[in-house]
């Protein structure tokens, strides 16, 4: 039996509900997507323990963090599930899964894309009762529902949690900023003197990424009027850090890894705004309660950009042809178009995008 909802029709709850697993072991922005899921599922069933299956950063983001996740339980590196950190010690996915089962979980679900990978994963944990996504192909779980490509990811696993009786209590991320946080932040950059900007040029697929001279135009103009910028990178992101910060050619403050997870949450906490890539940070930033402007390409503003204008600012990329053989990349979704659908090339696909642009939406927020 179903009953209506805001989102279309909600499933009967699962019985005797009294712990939950839920696989979710990606990315930082893949995670932020599923937070009004999680509320969901706390709403519904309010006495059950929530423990998310994920990766060693998900054990650090909620150790003392309020929120709807209890535990978590880290997955080790599997194919389709997640890759293995640089220091992390080799495990068995057996192990876990024989470990995992003795937990006796009333309900799996599984928010981990199409399933082939994850959906054998969710089964093996032996609950009494399992949902999730299916693409074809991939087996089916107890009750489940067809994974398409383009959807906004938050609805997404909305629709999944919702086939457990999860009714969605909001369709915004949230991320609570603890004092612990606020303190990190404030010893890595001290008190801030002007209002802060932060620019976050980096992004793990380079496609992703709008020029390093583009940020550095942004962070003159910003400068100019008056605004502290801080520019935000990992580890990883050095190099283009330091592209943004000479092209930017006035005082801005590099900030690669000098902040935990929590520090930047932090970070971006404070800001009056942040300006970034479609990448994980951006995601956070939103999730904190900072107005963003954020450059997409267009098939990834559809599943990822916020629907909020009054404080975010998605701007997007039009480009579906690579910039350098010209492929139409979009036949791996729509495979009667022409053109094979992929190229070797990993140029940006958001270098179209106008820096004025950006600049204009910038100062529009700033001003409100």
């Amino acid at each position: 039996m179903t009953t209506p909802s805001v989102l279309g029709p909600v499933g009967e709850r699962v019985p005797d509900v009294e712990r939950i697993a839920v696989l979710r072991a990606n990315a930082l922005g893949d995670f932020i997507f599923v937070l009004p899921a999680l509320e969901a599922l706390r709403a519904a069933y309010p006495g059950a323990e929530l423990v998310l299956l994920g990766a060693p950063w998900h054990a650090v983001l909620w150790r003392d963090r309020p929120g709807p996740v209890d535990r978590v339980l880290v997955v080790p590196p599997a194919p389709g599930i997640r890759d293995a950190g640089p220091d992390e010690p080799p495990a068995e996915l057996a192990d876990f899964l024989a470990a995992a089962r003795a937990e006796r979980f009333d309900l799996a679900v599984q928010l981990h894309g199409g399933g082939a990978n994850s959906n054998p994963l969710v089964a093996g944990l032996g609950a009494r009762f399992t949902a999730g996504l299916r693409a074809e192909g991939a087996p089916p779980l107890d009750r489940w529902i067809r994974y398409v490509y383009y959807q906004h990811e938050v609805i997404r696993y909305l629709e999944v949690v919702a086939l457990v009786g999860a009714s969605a209590t909001t369709i915004t991320p949230a991320l609570a900023v603890t004092d612990a946080d606020r303190a990190e932040a404030r010893q890595v950059l001290g008190v801030p003197e002007r209002p802060r900007v932060a620019l976050h040029p980096g992004a793990t697929d380079t496609r992703r990424r709008w020029p390093a001279d583009r940020f550095g135009e942004v962070a003159r103009a910003l400068v100019g009027d008056g605004y502290e910028v801080l520019v935000t990178g990992t580890p990883a992101e050095r190099e283009t850090v330091d592209a943004v910060v000479v092209a930017a050619g006035v005082p801005v403050r590099p900030q690669v890894g000098t902040l935990s997870l929590g520090g930047l949450a932090a970070c971006y906490a404070g800001c009056a705004l942040v300006v970034s890539n479609d990448t994980g940070p951006l995601h956070l930033a939103a999730a904190v309660g900072a107005p963003t402007v954020g450059v997409y390409w267009i098939g990834n503003l559809i599943n990822g950009a916020t629907p909020l204008r009054a404080r975010h600012r998605p701007i997007a990329s039009w480009t579906t042809h690579c910039p350098v053989c010209g492929v139409d990349c979009t036949p791996g979704i729509y495979p009667h178009r022409p053109g094979d659908g992929d190229c070797p090339h990993r140029d940006s696909f958001v270098a179209d995008v106008p820096a004025v642009e950006v600049v204009e939406a910038a100062r529009e927020l700033l001003a409100d």
